[in-house]
């Protein structure tokens, strides 16, 4: 066979291998559609495994339920954020995150305390939406195609047969077997896509049903009327410390109404101004809650007699919302 002959029967080779492989392997157009099928909309799949962000490393447990519902668990450094997405509207848990996320805000410590376990509304955008690995025509474009560089094929990952696309930005890694879901995509050092680098990310849990459904009890930071009380010391009166002492405090709601795990107390001390020392204390909780911007007016009475020197502070535990 004369050397264009052989050249051309090698093109021909490698077009047919590309197609339909003679010795029983997946055509990489099959592994790539099969791929990006399991995240296409409508399907159900679980991503978990770490990246890095901003200089942080985070745990990622994502369950994706198409068209618009989400579960997300995402942890570093001891910090730990729970999500649930559900169309345009983000619901979250997590007191430390909270904090960070309230961070400036004058009423912070008395909003993450009314917040108390439960799920409150803000923003989807404060959850990685991750399209490129999420979205099956991103992630092909992003991925695969001619983005691929280099197939292995019979490699092992949890357990199961796959074959590996490698490119400049990731290896990824898709079953072997029919229908060909994607397993595993581990990016290069150094490339950033969706705003996250070192990325080893694992897919399972295809057409699984993960129950997603948003919360219904819900704390809304952008109408404080909604919350649970948020009660602030306005005055404290002693003009009733007497023998016995009587004193109130005037109080003030920030918060409103809504159910919280128990009523607002709140604690009295009398302390001696000159050493500071305790002389007695006594505390009432607000027996009927009042509503947004309300005032209310909360009395018990001290185990200690008045003196010149002494001083009553007074000071509200509101327990806020259970989960």
């Amino acid at each position: 066979m004369r050397p264009a002959s052989l050249l051309t029967a090698a093109v021909a080779l490698l077009a047919l291998s590309a197609a339909c492989d003679p010795f029983g392997l997946p055509a990489t157009r099959q592994l790539e559609s099969g791929a990006a099928a399991m995240l296409s909309p409508g399907n159900s799949y679980e991503i978990k495994g770490d990246y890095t962000t901003d200089g942080n490393r985070w745990t990622i447990d994502l369950q994706v339920a198409k068209p618009s519902l989400r579960h997300v668990l995402v942890t570093s450094s001891g910090q730990t954020v729970e999500a649930m997405i559900d169309g345009s509207d983000g619901y979250f848990r997590g007191a430390q995150f909270l904090a960070a996320h309230l961070a400036g805000n004058p009423l912070a410590s008395s909003l993450i305390q009314a917040a108390g376990s439960a799920w409150w509304k803000d923003s989807t955008g404060l959850v990685p939406s991750l399209p490129d690995f999420t979205d099956g025509a991103t992630f092909r474009s992003t991925f695969l195609g001619t983005a691929v560089t280099q197939r292995i094929d019979h490699q092992s990952v949890d357990g199961v047969d796959v074959d590996e696309l490698s490119g400049a930005r990731a290896d990824v890694y898709i079953a072997s077997s029919s229908p060909n879901h994607l397993v595993r995509v581990h990016l290069k050092k150094g490339v950033i896509i969706d705003g996250i680098q070192d990325a080893d990310l694992h897919f399972s849990s295809a057409g699984r049903d993960f129950h997603i459904a948003a919360p219904t009890s819900v704390v809304d930071f952008s109408n404080f009327s909604t919350l649970p009380p948020i009660y602030t010391v306005i005055t404290v009166d002693t003009s009733g410390c007497a023998s016995p002492c009587v004193v109130s405090a005037k109080l003030k709601n920030l918060g409103g109404t809504a159910a919280a795990v128990g009523p607002s107390r709140v604690t009295f001390t009398m302390t001696d101004a000159a050493s500071g020392r305790a002389l007695g204390s006594c505390s009432a909780a607000v027996q009927s809650d009042v509503g947004y911007n309300s005032t209310t007016t909360v009395s018990c009475t001290l185990g200690a007699a008045a003196t010149n020197a002494a001083m009553v502070t007074a000071s509200v535990d509101n327990p806020g919302k259970g989960s």
